[in-house]
């Protein structure tokens, strides 16, 4: 890679509303280069995930950037409600302006997600991914090539849950299944999450221990709106979240993971650890610390060093417009 050049990054997602804030904010890192956008079939409807994501390209002046659906199924499907959130986001004023331009059949997300590694190979030029989603849409295409796993130069993962509950709810799925242990990512195919965990060196890891404190608050609300008068990107996240901002449960999961690229020195420093996770039995889809395994190490961030620089930098990173 040339000196003083930004890193390219892949973004891999489930079109939560979250998602696409952190689109946002990756849009004005200097430091890294988005090539691509995956789109996974989990925490959304998948065609109307792929057409949201298309107009929230437009809208912050990238219509080119390259956009594509992933093939990966998951093991136990998230729960309707949750999926609809695309759709609700469609529907805000923001994004009136724009069409959806996604051909029908959608572009090969595996496709695209090769091509990326493939070129990151060739160049020796690393690729970064962000996933906030299963692992399944990359460990797919690395079992497909495991040669690509060379364009690989840092994974940012949100996923598990290690010292705090699961988030699986009682409500939304079968309480037989609805273990207090995991989480929605790591629960969506925990198969692949855990040979994601085996497999891949040094992943950034970002469980529900760390988004459990970075709710979307009031404060950021009514900054983000008092900025959307001159800002059309703290316009948009105000309505994004203005949908589920009374849902106490609703925290900036992926945006959490998003920002640690750009400003590690919020976070305090990790647990380095190796993981597994449980794939089967009334427990399936726990993410557990693996001690004394010949597993690789990640990097477990658990906590904040500075929760407050990390809502300012939410909100500056905002203060903009396509």
């Amino acid at each position: 890679m040339v000196e003083g050049a930004a890193t390219p990054l892949v973004f891999i997602h489930d079109a939560a509303i979250d998602d696409f804030v952190a689109t946002l904010l990756i849009e004005a890192m200097p430091g890294f280069d988005l090539k691509g956008v995956v789109i996974a079939n989990a925490d959304c409807i998948p065609e109307a995930g792929i057409a949201v994501a298309s107009r929230v390209h437009q809208f912050m002046g990238q219509p080119d950037l390259p956009l594509g659906l992933s093939t990966a199924r998951g093991w136990n499907p998230f729960p309707w409600p949750y999926r609809g959130d695309c759709v609700r986001l469609a529907e805000i004023a923001s994004l009136n302006p724009f069409a959806p331009t996604v051909p029908t059949p959608p572009p090969s997300g595996d496709d695209l997600l090769t091509g990326l590694l493939q070129t990151a190979v060739e160049t020796k030029s690393p690729l970064t991914i962000l996933l906030t989603t299963g692992f399944t849409p990359l460990t797919e295409v690395l079992t497909q090539r495991p040669d690509l796993a060379a364009g690989i130069g840092r994974v940012s993962w949100m996923g598990g849950a290690l010292d705090v509950a699961g988030n699986l709810d009682h409500n939304t799925i079968d309480p037989s299944v609805a273990n207090s242990h995991a989480e929605w990512n790591v629960f969506w195919d925990p198969f692949a999450a855990d040979r994601g965990l085996e497999t891949l060196p040094n992943i950034a890891i970002f469980p529900l221990d760390i988004t459990n404190t970075a709710s979307v608050n009031p404060g950021l609300m009514a900054r983000l709106e008092a900025q959307g008068a001159q800002h059309s990107f703290s316009q948009f996240a105000w309505e994004a979240y203005g949908l589920v901002s009374a849902e106490g449960f609703y925290d900036m999961w992926n945006v959490t993971s998003a920002v640690w690229l750009d400003a590690p020195h919020l976070y305090a420093a990790p647990r380095r650890t190796p993981l597994q996770v449980i794939p089967w039995g009334p427990d399936q889809g726990w993410m557990q610390a693996a001690p004394g395994s010949e597993r690789p190490l990640h990097d477990v961030y658990l906590s904040f060093a500075d929760q407050a620089g990390f809502y300012d930098y939410v909100a500056k990173g905002l203060a903009r417009s396509a």
